[in-house]
Formats: C-alpha cells, structure tokens, sequence
C-alpha cells in the first residue's frame, strides 16, 4: 500500500510561498506545490489566475461565514474537494467545463452526508492476495 504513496515525486510536496492582496491587505500563504497545481487548475476551467481564484474564495468565505480562521487549511481542503467531487462524478473529467456552470446543490449531492454510514461502493472490493506490493 505505502508504495502507492511514497512513489510521489518530491517536488509535490516542496512547499511554495506566493504573496496575494486581500482586502488590500498583502499576506504570504504557503502551500505544497501539489495544492498549488490544483488551485491552478480550478482557475482555470473558469479563466482565472490563481491569485483571482484565492480572491474570490476568501470573499466568498467572508461573506458567508464571517471569518476566515486558517486559510491555508482552507484552500487545502478546498483542492482536496475537487479532485473528490471528480472522482464520485459531480465534476466533470473535461476541465474545458467552467465550474461556475456547474449546478452547486448537483454537484454538492455527490458528496457523502456527515455522519452517514458507510454505503457499498460501486467498485468490487480488490483482492489483496493478488494485489501485493512486494
């Protein structure tokens, strides 16, 4: 199992430290290089920069909850959301579809409700037998 990770080339997990502008307020937020690489991607597929995308998410974040705590976890967990949304099918693979055209309750009932018990999962278990990673 540990192979499967530890193969990771390191340069993913090397951290990287960009400079944004919130509320005209300059702060440095660091993040591993993999999350970058997400963050960029989910700009993208709406024809923004990263930077703009932090933006947005920060406002958004403020307007709806009123604070913001630690951001950074934020934005981590924020890439992490995505790739599980496109793994369980409520984000399309084809990132040519902008995220802002996605339905949000569509692609939100993708995710497990907190809380649920476990449902079987399409996929057929895996033989671990035959699956050793010797």
């Amino acid at each position: 199992m540990c192979r499967i990770f530890i193969s990771t080339d390191p340069a993913q997990y090397d951290s990287r430290t960009r400079s944004v502008r919130l509320h005209g307020v300059v702060t440095s937020i660091r993040l591993e290089n993999l999350y970058w690489e997400v963050l960029e991607e989910i700009a993208r597929r709406d024809g923004l920069g990263v930077v703009q995308l932090i933006e947005r998410l920060y406002d958004e974040l403020v307007t709806e909850r009123g604070a913001v705590g630690n951001f950074s976890s934020f934005l981590r967990v924020c890439a992490l959301r995505y790739e599980s949304l496109m793994a369980r099918g409520g984000i399309p693979l084809d990132t040519a579809v902008p995220i802002r055209s996605l339905p949000a309750d569509e692609v939100l009932s993708h995710l497990p409700v907190r809380g649920a018990t476990a449902q079987p999962s399409a996929h057929p278990p895996v033989d671990a037998r035959r699956h050793s990673a010797h």
